[in-house]
């Protein structure tokens, strides 16, 4: 069964690449995940998962974005072990409650998989 939608936007194009992100990153709910070319896609740029990247890497302190819930396509953490950033990111999985296998997240029964409105 489909989660809650992406949020309703009457003009998507007056926002940029790195807003749309934002908005579809803050839209995951806790104990799901998406994949940087999910993210990509339902920002309209279904090529552009490292964009994703580049914009979660930019976010600043305080943002209040989710980065954690973005992995890549094998429901893995590509999130380099420097500053223990992928040992933040599994640790902040965990806690809400993604299950792993090894060090693959279970993306059958975590891929958040939202019923986007007509406009995305």
């Amino acid at each position: 069964m489909p989660d809650a939608g992406l949020p309703d936007i009457d003009d998507l194009e007056a926002l940029s690449f790195r807003e749309r992100v934002l908005l579809v990153v803050r839209s995951i709910p806790r104990g799901k995940v998406a994949s940087y070319g999910d993210v990509a896609a339902w920002c309209g740029a279904p090529r552009a998962a490292r964009g994703v990247g580049a914009v979660l890497n930019s976010t600043l302190e305080g943002e209040e974005v989710p980065w954690w819930r973005v992995v890549n396509r094998q429901g893995r953490l590509s999130i380099p072990s420097v500053l223990g950033l992928r040992t933040l990111q599994h640790t902040l999985l965990e806690q809400e409650k993604v299950g792993f296998d090894g060090e693959h997240i279970r993306m059958d029964d975590h891929r958040w998989t939202p019923v986007p409105p007509e406009v995305w």
